[in-house]
């Protein structure tokens, strides 16, 4: 079980569009285009409830697009427009109640 958060995005397209543009040849870039993929271990998930509580608090921190738990692993990988500051992650994964160990 994971939990995937992801913040709204914005489309180009006309409000009648069924796929965001995504199979048009001339759609705009994809918002990930560019992005930091960074995968850390966190200490202390068990259970979807716990992966939707560190996923929330990391959701929130600027510049991140979306942010996937795994509680079997123990992994949250966070795609963000530009690198994060571990500080800034590990106070987020504190909150939340769980303990950063690092980048996995």
């Amino acid at each position: 079980m994971s939990a995937h958060t992801e913040l709204p995005q914005v489309s180009a397209e006309p409000a009648g569009s069924c796929c965001g543009g995504a199979c048009h040849s001339d759609a705009a870039p994809s918002a990930t285009e560019g992005a930091v993929t960074t995968v850390y271990q966190v200490k202390g998930m068990t259970c979807g409830h716990c992966e939707g509580a560190v996923a929330g608090e990391i959701s929130e921190l600027d510049g991140v697009a979306s942010v996937t738990a795994a509680a079997a692993t123990g992994q949250v990988t966070v795609v963000s427009a530009v690198p994060l500051d571990e500080t800034a992650v590990r106070e987020a994964v504190d909150e939340a109640g769980y303990e950063l160990i690092g980048r996995a």
